[in-house]
Formats: structure tokens, C-alpha cells, sequence
């Protein structure tokens, strides 16, 4: 399964509502404050992410294997666990990031 998740939205201006990612260094708001599903993405300056997506937007799926989702995919960000009960990777798509998410049941 393939299911949209969310678009990521690079920003330099501070949101209301914005979680912190000490260990990425960004600042995010939930996805779910919206009717559409939007991110919107905050780095500082030494955010060690890469800057393909610091300044590109991003496409978010959800899917049932992570590993498989990345099969034959050029990958960007390899899978991490920014939070408890999920796993995400970036993919490179044509030029633009793409993140896959798998939350673990």
C-alpha cells in the first residue's frame, strides 16, 4: 500500500504551533493543523539534512514496508525513527525529495 501522507514545505518563517527536532534541527508544524496536509519545514542553519530537502517541498506517502518502498530507489535520507512507532527514509524522484513513512503497529 501507498497512501498519501502529507506535503513538506520548506520555510524560513516562524509557525504557530511548531515542534522542535533537536536532533535534525528543524522546526515543523503537524500536518494535521490543515485541511491539505501540509508541513511546513523550518531548518537552521546547521541542520545536518540535506539540501535537497531543506529548499525543495516534499511529497509524503505512507507505506506498509519500508525496505520495500526503497527497493531500486536513489536514496537520500537512509531509514531513521524521528519518533516513537515510526520509520521514514527520503527518495530522490526525478529531482525532488520524496518521504516514505512506515508507522510500526
Amino acid at each position: 500500500m501507498i497512501k498519501y501522507h502529507h506535503m513538506g514545505i520548506p520555510t524560513q518563517t516562524p509557525q504557530p504551533a511548531e515542534t522542535y527536532l533537536k536532533e535534525y534541527k528543524l522546526f515543523c508544524t503537524d500536518h494535521e493543523s490543515n485541511p491539505f496536509g501540509i508541513q511546513w519545514m523550518r531548518y537552521e542553519e546547521d541542520c545536518p539534512l540535506p539540501e535537497l530537502v531543506r529548499t525543495v517541498a516534499h511529497v509524503a506517502f505512507e507505506v506498509d514496508d519500508l525496505q520495500q518502498a526503497l527497493a531500486k530507489q536513489e536514496i537520500l535520507i537512509q531509514p531513521n525513527s524521528p519518533s516513537p512507532g515510526v520509520l521514514v527514509a527520503f527518495v530522490v524522484c526525478e529531482g525532488v525529495p520524496v518521504e516514505f513513512l512506515q508507522f510500526l503497529k
